[in-house]
C-alpha cells in the first residue's frame, strides 16, 4: 500500500513527514501538476486549503467526486485558510442551509 501523499507548505509538510506521509511542497502556481501526479500515485491525498483553492476550475471537486483516491483538505500549520466546514457544505447541497 503506497503512503498517503501530503501537498502543502514546508512547515506543515515537516509534521506530515513525521507521520509517515510522502510530503510534497509546492507553490500555488505549480499545484495542479503536483496534485495530478499525487492523484495517480496514492490512495489518499491530503492537501492544504490554500493550495486546494489554487487548483484550476473544478479539479478538486471532480477528484473528490471520484473518491479514488480519497482527497482530504486540511488547514495549513499557520491556519491561514481553513477548509470549508463539512456540515455547512452538506446542508447547502441538501438545500437545508440555515
Amino acid at each position: 500500500m503506497p503512503a498517503p501523499i501530503f501537498i502543502g507548505d514546508e512547515v506543515t509538510a515537516a509534521a506530515y513527514r513525521l507521520a509517515g506521509t510522502d510530503a510534497r511542497v509546492t507553490e500555488p502556481d505549480k499545484v495542479a501538476g503536483v496534485f495530478g501526479n499525487a492523484v495517480g500515485e496514492a490512495e489518499l491525498v491530503i492537501i492544504t486549503a490554500d493550495l486546494a483553492a489554487a487548483l484550476p476550475g473544478d479539479t478538486l471537486t471532480e477528484a473528490i467526486r471520484r473518491a479514488d483516491p480519497l482527497i482530504v483538505v486540511v488547514p495549513d500549520g499557520g491556519n491561514r485558510r481553513m477548509p470549508q466546514d463539512l456540515d455547512t457544505r452538506v446542508e447547502r447541497v441538501l438545500g437545508i442551509e440555515q
